[in-house]
C-alpha cells in the first residue's frame, strides 16, 4: 500500500494553476486514490475542469462550490478526507492593495477556517501553500501569507491527541501560472511594447511540476511544523522580456504599490531555524512535538550559517535567456509563438 492508495484528498482552490497540476499528477501516478475533493468558489472553473475531468472517466473527482470564508461549508467537504492541500487565496499584489480587508478575509480568516475544519474532522495530514512574498513581507498580500503562514505552524500546539501534522511550502514565481508575468508579455507581444516595472527586478522561478514535487514531499515527509522552500533559480525580468519577445521595445514603468526589486524566501531572522535538506531548505518550528536532534538525524539535517538569507537578487543560480526561452516552450500554455 503506498501514502496515497485509497486515500481522500481535498484541494482548495483546486480550479487555480497548482489545484489543476495537482489533479493531473494524482491521476497519473496515483490511480488508486480514494477521492479526490476540488474544492473552489469559482463554478465557471469548476465547470471547465469537469470537461477535462469527465466522472465517467475520472470516478474519484469531486466537484464541491465553497468559500473558505465559510467554515460551516469548509467542514462538511472535510467529511472522509485524509490530507488537505490549502491552495486557495487571493493572490494579486495590487487587488490585495486595493481591498485589504478582502484579503484578510480569504487569506488570514480562511487559513483558520480551514484549520478548525481539519481539526474537527479526521484529516491527517494538511499541507498550505505559502509565498516568497510572505518573507519580510512589506505588502498586504505577504503579511496575509505570514500570518496565515504562522497560523498553520502554530496549529500543531493545538491537536492535542489528534496526530493530525500542518506544514506549510513556500516558493515563488510559478512559470506560466494564472496572472504571472510570462502570460502578461505574451498577451503584450503583438503590441510592439512590453512595460518593464525595473530593469533591476528579479524573481525566484520555479515550475508547476516544481510546485507540485514541493507539496507532495511536504504531504508525505512533514513532521509537523515545517515550512519547506525549495532551492530554485532566480530570473532578471529584462531577460525574461528577451526570452520572450526580443523585437518588442522594453517600457520602463515603474514599480507597482507594494512591489519589491527582489523576492526573499529566508530571511536572515529565519537562519536561526533553518535547515539544509539537500534538494531543499526547511524552516523548523521555534517549538515542536518531536526532537529536533531526531530530525536532523532521520532527513540528515545540515544547519545553515547564522545570518543566511535567501534572496532572489543574490541566488547563485540564474535563467539565462535562452534557457527562459526553452523553459517557456515547455511549460507555458503557448497560444502564442516565441
Amino acid at each position: 500500500m503506498g501514502f496515497f492508495s485509497n486515500k481522500s484528498i481535498l484541494i482548495t482552490g483546486g480550479t487555480g494553476s497548482l489545484g489543476k497540476a495537482l489533479t493531473s499528477h494524482f491521476f497519473k501516478n496515483y490511480p488508486d486514490i480514494k477521492r479526490l475533493v476540488i474544492f473552489s468558489r469559482d463554478e465557471q472553473k469548476q465547470f471547465q475542469m469537469d470537461q477535462e475531468y469527465p466522472v465517467d472517466k475520472y470516478p474519484q473527482i469531486r466537484f464541491f462550490v465553497g468559500d473558505v470564508r465559510d467554515k460551516e461549508r469548509l467542514t462538511r467537504a472535510m467529511k472522509g478526507i485524509d490530507y488537505v492541500i490549502h491552495a486557495a487565496a487571493m493572490k494579486h499584489v495590487h487587488i490585495a492593495e486595493y481591498n485589504p480587508d478582502e484579503c484578510v478575509k480569504t487569506n488570514i480568516m480562511g487559513a483558520q477556517n480551514v484549520i478548525d475544519a481539519c481539526l474537527n474532522s479526521n484529516v491527517q495530514r494538511v499541507v498550505a501553500l505559502s509565498t516568497d512574498k510572505a518573507a519580510a513581507p512589506i505588502n498586504l498580500y505577504g503579511a496575509t501569507k505570514l500570518a496565515s503562514d504562522k497560523l498553520f505552524v502554530a496549529a500543531n500546539n493545538i491537536t492535542g491527541w489528534n496526530p493530525i501534522k500542518f506544514s506549510v511550502v513556500r516558493y515563488g514565481n510559478v512559470m506560466g501560472s494564472n496572472g504571472s508575468v510570462i502570460p502578461f508579455f505574451l498577451s503584450k507581444k503583438n503590441s510592439g511594447t512590453l512595460p518593464i516595472t525595473d530593469s533591476n527586478m528579479t524573481r525566484f522561478n520555479i515550475s508547476l511540476q516544481g510546485g507540485v514535487d514541493l507539496v507532495m514531499h511536504a504531504l508525505e515527509h512533514a513532521w509537523g511544523g515545517e515550512i519547506f522552500v525549495p532551492k530554485i533559480p532566480s530570473y532578471r525580468i529584462l531577460d525574461v522580456a528577451e526570452a520572450v519577445a526580443p523585437e518588442c521595445e522594453k517600457k520602463i514603468v515603474g514599480i507597482r504599490p507594494g512591489e519589491k526589486i527582489h523576492e526573499e524566501m529566508i530571511t536572515s531572522s529565519d537562519s536561526y531555524y533553518t535547515y539544509d535538506l539537500g534538494k531543499y531548505y526547511t524552516i523548523l518550528p521555534s517549538t515542536s512535538k518531536w526532537k529536533l536532534e531526531d530530525f536532523v538525524t532521520a532527513f540528515k539535517a545540515k544547519k545553515v550559517p547564522v545570518g543566511f538569507k535567501y534572496n532572489s537578487g543574490e541566488n547563485t543560480e540564474w535563467e539565462t535567456v535562452d534557457g527562459l526561452r526553452k523553459l517557456i516552450k515547455n511549460h507555458v500554455d503557448l497560444s502564442f509563438d516565441i
